[in-house]
């Protein structure tokens, strides 16, 4: 096979908008009544409160520009995320519980065509960490990836994690993700390259009623064989 070749079994049909952002995704029945929602405007108050009170919680794990590019208002922030959910490339939800911001997750890098892969990213605020909500907000999203219409209907989601970051680990493990190894070097976290723990969810790997499901089910969903 030509590199042309390959090069086209990557980008071939790849429409102009991969998917549609919901307006809301929910948990299901007997899960932790969480919902996950775009981020608007409206939101910077008590996102950047939420953030300014777990500042020392999250900062060891803030991925970072290593050229040091300028910083964005909040504004812009928001604008950059309506744009990468207008070409495809990234959904950003906002974590909420009875209505409250309690934390965020992500699903970015998207590539489509023959790979149909993205990396999935999330935090949660310290107050509610250890309830399960962050295994579950993953879950929703990954469901929502895999199978919706509407959505990027990938066929592998990844989670990069710091290997002395065990809470984030546990949220992999909580969903059975398979650890495929080390990337050294992989990403420019707090000042520095990191290495990074590769762990992975396949779409035809997950239980047949879903990820969300199962986790709600049981708190743990196996490892698939």
């Amino acid at each position: 096979m030509s590199v042309l070749q390959s090069f086209r079994g990557i980008m071939h049909g790849r429409p102009p908008r991969e998917f549609v952002m919901p307006k809301s995704l929910t948990a299901p029945a007997g899960a932790t009544p969480i919902e996950l929602r775009p981020c608007t405007l409206d939101d910077e108050d008590e996102l950047q409160t939420l953030r300014w009170r777990n500042q020392a919680w999250l900062s060891p794990w803030d991925s970072d520009d290593p050229l040091g590019g300028p910083g964005l208002t909040f504004n812009q922030w928001v604008r950059e995320l309506r744009r990468r959910e207008r070409d495809g490339s990234g959904a950003l939800f906002l974590i909420t519980e009875h209505g409250r911001i309690v934390g965020q997750v992500s699903l970015g890098a998207i590539t489509y065509g023959a790979m149909r892969t993205g990396l999935v990213g999330y935090w949660v605020d310290e107050a509610v960490a250890g309830r399960g909500i962050a295994p579950l907000a993953v879950a929703i999203v990954a469901d929502w990836a895999f199978d919706c219409p509407d959505g990027p209907r990938l066929h592998r989601i990844e989670i990069a994690i710091i290997p002395d970051n065990h809470r984030s680990r546990r949220v992999a493990e909580k969903l059975g993700a398979i650890d495929e190894g080390v990337r050294r070097q992989y990403m420019h976290v707090n000042g520095r390259w990191r290495d990074h723990e590769s762990y992975v969810l396949f779409a035809q790997e997950r239980p047949s009623d879903g990820l969300a499901a199962a986790f709600a089910a049981r708190g743990q969903v196996p490892p698939s064989a």
